[in-house]
């Protein structure tokens, strides 16, 4: 499986990204985006099987987070991305990521038919302004038929964002893809319920949603950072967890692997 990478502007975690798909088994290619602007990356985004838009401040994050990388995105590359996902390309977004697909459209996308790259939602100020970095805790929905969370259930990573509440339109529009098993991570409790109580869900996003994907599955997006999260030393309780966290994959590699391997 091939991965592009996309680097540059603010973005700064293309490196742990990288090493999680190279971990899992995937060829990783890190392209600057000025490159894929000119069109001067020796391949095209859909001659790779998968895109992987990362964390960071692109841009500084002027204006709304992700806003203006999405902007850039889609007066020079919309045409390349629709060819991309039009054979069955794969999308990731993490955090900055997750903030660029949905001022694309890509996320949540329409209900029915090809990415429009029609804006649907956004991912906007906390409920407690301001930017939260801690570890937390996700689960998957279990109505979410998503490539990329095949075989997760639950599972700790930090989170660090100060513009991760995801708001549509209604709560009917928020209804729908909750029955559509679209909002694939929720925030959790000790308890492992959905939550929308701080800290527990950082930013208040209604139905504790931390992560989405489009109508296919194939494109995710979600706030907290499984690229972090890629070793068991790598956890704040590996000292008294130790035999534990040893005992299993690292959280945030099985995001990366289902990726790169679900039919």
């Amino acid at each position: 499986m091939r991965v592009l990478i996309p680097v540059g502007f603010g973005l700064n975690c293309e490196e742990e990204t990288a090493a999680a798909f190279r971990m899992v088994g995937a060829e990783v290619e890190l392209v600057h985006l000025t490159d894929l602007f000119a069109r001067r990356a020796p391949r095209r985004i859909a001659d790779y099987q998968v895109l992987a838009m990362v964390g960071g401040f692109s841009y500084g994050d002027h204006v709304a987070g992700g806003l203006v990388l999405a902007t850039r995105i889609r007066a020079h590359l919309q045409a390349d991305l629709s060819d991309l996902l039009g054979s069955g390309g794969r999308v990731l977004g993490i955090c900055n990521g997750f903030q660029t697909l949905v001022r694309l459209g890509l996320l949540p996308g329409p209900e029915l038919g090809p990415p429009d790259f029609l804006p649907r939602a956004a991912l906007t100020n906390h409920d407690r302004l301001g930017y939260r970095d801690a570890w937390v805790r996700i689960g998957v929905d279990p109505r979410t038929t998503s490539a990329w969370t095949r075989g997760v259930t639950a599972l700790d990573v930090p989170t660090r964002h100060g513009e991760g509440k995801f708001v549509v339109e209604s709560s009917a529009v928020l209804s729908d893809l909750d029955r559509r098993g679209q909002l694939a991570f929720r925030w959790i409790d000790a308890a492992g319920t959905p939550t929308e109580a701080w800290p527990e869900n950082p930013n208040g996003s209604a139905l504790g949603v931390a992560g989405v994907t489009d109508s296919t599955g194939r494109i995710l997006g979600l706030m907290p950072h499984p690229d972090a999260f890629l070793y068991p030393w790598h956890h704040p309780d590996y000292a008294r967890r130790r035999a534990e966290l040893e005992a299993v994959e690292a959280g945030g590699l099985a995001i990366f692997r289902a990726g790169i391997t679900a039919d």
